[in-house]
């Protein structure tokens, strides 16, 4: 309850303005127990025509006005929820978006749709109605209130199976709460296969992996079961109490009431007014216990996404230059992955001028990628700096960062949106003439000619439809529209046919003599032959960094040539 307290706090006057609305639509709920008692005691004795028009105006008037507080109450209750609705939405995918790559990544991508799925829960949770409802409560003690001024004895067995139901509640709502936050995990866990079949369509078909999904579906789905059906039948049970509570409420109070009506200390009038009063206390009560699984599963929910809120975010300011030159140092520079038994490279010292070539050479998993995401600041080393143009990039703002790299990752994947708008994302300025210029470069103007929209052609399912080697020249496209003065390629050529591979290397070229710097993660010969410096991680734990002279590339050239001529 304790996200109640936080919203209801944070609209004080609104929550004031739905109390008073609740006190006087259960007040005015009091008309028919009462209209029932005075009908009966008063015009069935006596029939007079006028009481009983009277009476029933009263309460057409009565039952009008509760129905326009609790139409208030409803519309006060959603400006209550509305905004911690949308504040909890926007956070959680605002983290999403935001939070430091390394601290995301800890988190499976299962469990990151669950926490953004639980932000619907809560809103589902303390929607209008069930705000309303839970105003009701403390207002049943009204009920309670005026039953006791009819018949003490019956406003304390209303009492009793209030408390029954109350405490049955109470404790349910505990043993639901961890098996919420199980669920919630294997839900989770769900998910993540349901992607792999999803997006992974074509590999589970083409490896037979059919039968392994099928069979780890089954065992999660039976987990997952198992846990909702634990959690259904407790509602039911409670539902049952609920339901038992109310029936063996009216059989004591009409059984007592009875006996007192025949000893002449109760009217049959008052009697059936007293059992409606004692059924109007209880509902409340008997609403709460039907909410208590959408309670525990939201106050679940709301712990995840409170957790998740906590992670890291990358700084949203910063330092920028005015004028970037392209240069980078990486000093002292060292990356180590959490639990892995050692460093992927330390004692980096390594600096890059505007218009040469760094080719960062190395085998798979040896941490070609890793250090191209910690140039683009998406890592950051757990030693030493990185400095471009003197300012230490941990000082610098990402955003402004980001937009002085041409930057081709490996995977390249795209928003699902149109071409133009994915091409523009990092560069919104940028216009048609220049795209137009980046599409000949990358090689794409015989796809986007045969695109029936042109730029305007929906990209969907982030890029996947596309051939590997039209995503990639579609990513180098993207890349070059920032015209950012430092280059950052990730196995650039991988994919590519040979018409693709001579596009790559006449950007590069083009890059070079417009004074860019270019760091190029690669294993192609043609391209680390132009480098100006090489870095070898597959030398560890210090990378061997060597500086090509026209006196060396003259050595490794000609030792290249009697290699050949000896085969």
């Amino acid at each position: 309850m304790d996200e109640l307290i936080r919203r209801l706090r944070l609209k004080p006057i609104l929550t004031t303005e739905m109390a008073v609305a609740s006190f006087f639509a259960n007040l005015l709920a009091l008309a028919s127990p009462l209209f029932v008692t005075q009908v009966l005691n008063r015009y069935v004795n006596y029939g007079v025509n006028a009481t009983l028009a009277t009476l029933a105006a009263g309460m057409v008037i009565a039952l009008a006005l509760e129905f326009g507080f609790r139409q208030v109450r409803i519309r006060i209750a959603r400006c209550i929820s509305a905004g911690p609705d949308r504040q909890a939405m926007l956070a959680s995918f605002g983290v999403l978006t935001k939070a430091r790559m390394a601290a995301l990544e800890r988190i499976a991508p299962g469990l990151r749709r669950e926490i953004l799925g639980g932000a619907a829960a809560v809103e589902g949770a303390f929607n209008a109605n069930n705000l309303a409802s839970l105003f009701d409560v403390p207002f049943a003690l009204l009920f309670v209130f005026v039953l006791f001024l009819l018949s003490p004895v019956l406003a304390l067995i209303a009492l009793f199976f209030m408390a029954i139901v109350f405490v049955s509640a109470t404790v349910g709502a505990k043993a639901v709460r961890l098996r919420s936050r199980e669920l919630l995990g294997a839900a989770a866990t769900s998910n993540t296969l349901v992607n792999t079949a999803v997006r992974e369509a074509e590999t589970v078909r083409s490896f037979n992996a059919g039968p392994f999904l099928d069979e780890e579906w089954q065992k999660q789905s039976a987990v997952t079961r198992g846990l909702r059906q634990w959690i259904i039948g407790r509602q039911g049970l409670l539902q049952t109490i609920t339901r038992s509570a109310a029936g063996y409420m009216s059989l004591f109070v009409i059984t007592f009431g009875a006996v007192m009506v025949v000893a002449g200390d109760l009217s049959i009038g008052t009697l059936i007014g007293a059992n409606i009063l004692a059924s109007r206390a209880l509902m409340p009560i008997a609403r709460l216990a039907s909410l208590i699984a959408e309670f525990a599963k939201a106050e679940q929910s709301l712990k995840l996404m409170r957790e998740f809120a906590k992670l890291p975010l990358e700084a949203q300011g910063g330092s920028a230059k005015r004028q970037y030159s392209g240069a980078i140092e990486l000093r002292d520079l060292a990356f180590v992955y959490p639990g892995a038994k050692g460093p992927l490279f330390e004692s980096l010292d390594l600096a890059l001028a505007p218009g040469e070539i760094l080719c960062v050479n190395g085998a798979n998993g040896s941490g070609k990628t890793t250090l191209a995401r910690l140039i683009t600041g998406i890592l950051e080393p757990v030693r030493g700096h990185v400095f471009v143009d003197g300012l230490d990039l941990r000082q610098t703002a990402p955003a402004w960062w980001r937009r002085q790299i041409v930057y081709l990752p490996q995977e390249p994947a795209f928003l699902n949106a149109t071409l133009g708008e994915n091409l523009k994302i990092n560069n919104p300025e940028v216009n048609e003439d220049r795209l137009n210029q980046i599409i000949d470069a990358a090689g794409l103007r015989d796809f986007l000619d045969e695109s029936d929209g042109g730029f305007q052609t929906p990209i969907t399912d982030n890029g996947r439809h596309l051939a590997l080697g039209v995503r990639r020249r579609l990513a180098l496209a993207r890349a070059l529209a920032t015209d950012g003065k430092l280059a950052v390629f990730d196995e650039p050529t991988e994919g590519l046919d040979a018409e693709g591979r001579k596009a790559v290397a006449a950007v590069i070229k083009a890059l070079i003599n417009g004074g860019r710097a270019v760091i190029l993660m690669s294993h192609d010969a043609s391209l680390l032959k132009e480098a100006d410096i090489i870095l070898d991680l597959n030398v560890k734990p210090s990378p061997k960094i060597t500086r090509m002279t026209d006196e060396l590339r003259a050595a490794v050239k000609a030792a290249k040539n009697r290699k050949a001529a000896a085969q």
